[in-house]
């Protein structure tokens, strides 16, 4: 792979040599970059749990929930892998990146926290389709959203308590906190994803 990434690889170059192989990549300035791997049973019942949600409240909707295997290209050339995200035109069965990233979801964990908070949410800000953007707190039940208004600005707002849903009006769906945090049982004492 060293000559290979030597150069600045295109987007087809990543997606065609990311198939078949093992492990999680994402293609950052030209080059792949492998993702850590490890996340908590914490994490991955609430990556479930959101899954589990929009594919419930999608049913019939030709915007479909995908997992991090999918990707959507937040700059030129440059690819990434959410923990979950909504497509709202996919038409290609065997596509490997989102069309119109409508919905992005990261939940955080202590090695990617900064980074999803700061670059990559730039970069999701770049993204035109996307209207919603959530990052949700492991650690106690807690959201983060930021929903692009009518004029294209950012708004955002956090949610706690499980008592409160956030909304996803581009989808005409709300994601009740309720749900995201069923059987997660939060630290009590220092926080870890």
């Amino acid at each position: 792979m060293s000559q290979a990434a030597a150069r600045h690889w295109s987007v087809e170059e990543f997606l065609a040599w990311q198939l078949g192989r093992p492990g999680r990549f994402e293609l950052v300035g030209g080059f792949p970059v492998e993702m850590m791997a490890g996340a908590s049973a914490r994490h991955d019942n609430i990556v479930l749990n959101i899954l589990a949600e929009l594919r419930q409240r999608l049913r019939g909707n030709p915007c479909k929930p995908f997992t991090a295997q999918f990707c959507i290209e937040t700059l030129p050339g440059q690819v990434r892998r959410p923990d979950a995200g909504v497509d709202c035109n996919q038409t290609d069965p065997d596509a490997l990146i989102a069309n119109e990233p409508v919905l992005v979801i990261e939940v955080f964990s202590p090695t990617t926290r900064d980074f999803d908070t700061a670059g990559k949410l730039a970069e999701y800000k770049a993204v035109a389709s996307l209207r919603t953007i959530l990052y949700v707190e492991p650690n106690r039940p807690e959201v983060f959203v930021f929903e692009r208004n009518e004029d294209g600005e950012w708004i955002e707002s956090r949610l706690a308590g499980m008592d409160t849903a956030a909304p996803v009006p581009a989808l005409g769906i709300d994601l009740p906190l309720a749900e995201i945090f069923d059987g997660v049982e939060f630290p009590t004492g220092p926080y870890l994803a």
